[in-house]
């Protein structure tokens, strides 16, 4: 299956037909990546989702293949040539044999529906942890073992479990545990900080919500009262079980995250639009 979503794509800043997409330009060799959500043909958090591409980079001691400018400006064309207005957008800078080239492209989203956001959804224990949490690299065995592991199970996202028996984040999620009033999410270095969780981590220090920075037990699971994951796609998602354990999900400290995250949103694709 393609994973180019679009009619168009963008190759090293030159916009192609997909027809001459294939997935090996990105599986092969290493590849490093973003992705953006768009709202209304507009990048959310572009600036942020440039920072942790630099950074990924960098720690990967890699090239930087384009620069914000060529960026902005691809985000733009693309968009453009698709009139895609509701969807995600994959950046993809990969190296393979000595050479190197940068992709942008259209990538299929599947968002939760509002009965996911009122119900939960459903997650999986899988054990298994980043190489290296900071860089967002693909790893493409990791994610098809858990993509075929969601399915068999009819789960919704896989959350992590190092080998300390203990849960760091989602496969393409932060996530984050509540009990007596507080929140609990692992510490920043051993997780890819998510934009999501940057922002919900911000709100929560408005909001006065006490945030307890430490790795959970997988066994204690069911200690906690809700369990929810924040991401490009879910926003903000809780679970109603994790492998047979079942979790709250009508929390008001959900809807008033996600009403404040969405006024984030709102206040980046203003700032996009003004640069």
């Amino acid at each position: 299956m393609n994973e180019c979503f679009g009619k168009k794509f963008i190759l090293n800043g030159k916009i192609e037909s997909s027809e001459l997409f294939e997935n090996s330009m990105v599986y092969e060799g290493d590849s490093i990546y973003e992705v953006i959500r768009m709202v209304r043909g507009i990048p959310v958090f572009f600036n942020d989702h440039f920072q942790r591409l630099e950074s990924s980079v960098m720690l990967q001691n890699k090239a930087m293949l384009a620069s914000k400018k060529e960026l902005h400006r691809d985000l733009i064309n693309i968009t453009k040539s698709d009139r895609k207005k509701e969807s995600n957008i994959k950046i993809v800078f990969n190296y393979l044999n000595g050479e190197s080239n940068y992709l942008v492209y259209f990538i299929e989203a599947i968002y939760p529906s509002e009965d996911q956001y009122r119900n939960g959804v459903k997650g999986i224990l899988f054990q298994a942890e980043r190489k290296d949490p900071a860089s967002k690299v693909i790893y493409h065995k990791l994610r098809s073992a858990i993509s075929n592991r969601l399915i068999h199970e009819g789960g919704y996202e896989a959350l992590l479990v190092n080998e300390n028996g203990c849960i760091t984040e989602g496969s393409r999620s932060n996530v984050f545990f509540l009990k007596d009033d507080k929140l609990f999410t692992a510490p920043d270095d051993l997780v890819l900080s998510g934009i999501t969780r940057k922002y919900i981590l911000e709100i929560c220090k408005i909001e006065g919500i006490d945030v307890v920075f430490e790795c959970i037990e997988a066994d204690k699971i069911s200690e906690y009262e809700a369990v929810f994951m924040t991401g490009t796609s879910p926003m903000v998602l809780p679970f109603n079980m994790i492998d047979n354990i079942k979790f709250k999900v009508r929390f008001p400290l959900f809807e008033n995250l996600r009403k404040l995250y969405l006024l984030k949103v709102e206040e980046s694709l203003m700032n996009f639009k003004h640069e």
